[in-house]
């Protein structure tokens, strides 16, 4: 809601021509040029709400913030399925898990396990 909003101000923004606009302006338009009209978003950390932000905000991690944890949750919406959220956030609490799956000869521990990296390369990258 919150983008929305700052969206919404910044179109109406510069929808209004700012200062100049009731600038007189040479009226020579044989030279003049159309220019293709700018929009500038800011640039927002994703934030959400689910397993993996819960078990970052209780974990006893010195970088653990709302925000970091809140973007972690949002990167494994996009990466990981609920029950592969559900199955990372015990890594908080017992990273022995976490080696346990790493070393596991399952095929499907290995495929989560892949699943995982990718998800955690993702996370660092925008979180960060």
């Amino acid at each position: 809601m919150k983008n929305i909003l700052i969206m919404g101000l910044i179109l109406a923004l510069a929808g209004c021509g700012g200062v100049h606009r009731f600038k007189s302006k040479p009226q020579n338009t044989s030279t003049r040029v159309a220019q293709p009209a700018r929009l500038v978003i800011p640039s927002t950390t994703p934030r959400a709400h689910g397993p993996l932000s819960q078990a970052c905000l209780a974990s006893d991690r010195k970088a653990r913030s709302p925000e970091r944890c809140g973007c972690i949750q949002a990167v494994a919406d996009q990466s990981l399925s609920g029950t592969q959220q559900r199955r990372a956030a015990t890594f908080y609490s017992d990273p022995q898990k976490a080696q346990d799956v790493r070393m596991s000869d399952r095929a499907s521990d290995e495929l989560f396990w892949e699943t995982y990296v990718e998800y955690a390369t993702r996370a660092k990258k925008i979180c960060s």
